[in-house]
């Protein structure tokens, strides 16, 4: 999402794909995004945060729990960490969240977790987002390899989603000249105000932020003076508010899929990983079909 905020800091270009609860990694990001914001009291996060986070994944290990999570802290902003779970559907969400329920020594185990974590939270709130394919550009990627997210979430204008529209689509045009350049776009449905978008955009090394911005000539070159100027344009018609920040990947608090291990056993199973399971099937316990 930084890559949005990188090619033209007022505007908006991403390179990125969530593919959480996918099978396999290759595969572009899921349909439904449910993401649970853990705010962390002062002093609390790091080590202590990841001790608590850890109940949740031995839990979701013990229960061979099918539904899989990836944990992210953030490295700007507020202190807090991002729980991503990704499904087919909010009918997946549903059953997901019924067999928790049905199975009372996990839903037990998830509840003393909770306990435990909630004294360490300032505060947390829960989002569900839908893909917005036509709006991603290049989104199979191979997130079991990335480190960190740029995540930026912007606001649209009411009545402005056509001017919206129009200035991904002029993004997706000149991002055809950048070879790295890809993100997922999605559309929050619940939990956020009407009108947010939020854009993912996996990074392998932090040397990558320095190479977006050495692509922003590309960039403007691709689009030529009239584009760069209609992109200003419809930047002020369409965005009311924009922000990006940087999330780094925290193997500790992630349940990944058996694949994402294969795929890099070292980061996602380290020999000190005090983790193994996952949170999403908890928190959506807490939460209808929304977030």
């Amino acid at each position: 999402m930084k890559s949005m905020g990188l090619l033209l800091g007022t505007c908006l270009l991403a390179s990125c794909a969530v593919a959480i609860a996918q099978e396999p990694s290759t595969m572009g990001p899921p349909k439904v995004l449910a993401v649970t914001r853990e705010y962390t009291k002062p002093g609390r996060n790091g080590t202590p945060h990841e001790k608590t986070e850890s109940a949740f994944v031995q839990a979701m290990a013990r229960a061979k729990w099918p539904t899989h999570y990836l944990a992210v802290d953030s490295a700007t902003g507020k202190p807090r960490s991002l729980f991503l779970t990704g499904y087919e559907s909010f009918e997946a969400w549903e059953k997901d969240i019924q067999a928790t329920a049905k199975n009372a020594a996990f839903s037990a185990a998830l509840d003393r977790a909770n306990q435990a974590d909630g004294d360490l939270l300032a505060e947390t709130d829960q989002t569900a987002m839908v893909l917005r394919q036509e709006l991603s550009f290049r989104d199979n990627v191979d997130i079991p390899h990335m480190r960190y997210f740029e995540i930026s979430r912007y606001h649209v204008r009411p009545g402005h989603d056509k001017d919206w529209e129009a200035l991904v689509k002029l993004y997706q045009q000149g991002c055809e000249k950048v070879p790295d350049c890809h993100w997922a776009a999605y559309q929050a449905v619940y939990g956020r105000e009407d009108g947010t978008y939020i854009i993912f955009n996996p990074m392998k090394s932090a040397a990558e932020i320095d190479r977006n911005f050495g692509q922003m000539k590309t960039f403007s070159d691709a689009l030529g003076e009239d584009g760069m100027r209609k992109l200003s344009d419809l930047t002020a018609a369409a965005i009311d508010s924009a922000e990006t920040n940087l999330f780094v990947f925290n193997p500790r608090m992630s349940y990944p899929s058996e694949d994402w291990i294969k795929a890099d056993p070292d980061f996602w199973k380290p020999k000190t990983s005090m983790a193994e399971t996952k949170k999403p099937s908890a928190k959506p316990a807490e939460k209808p079909s929304g977030q």
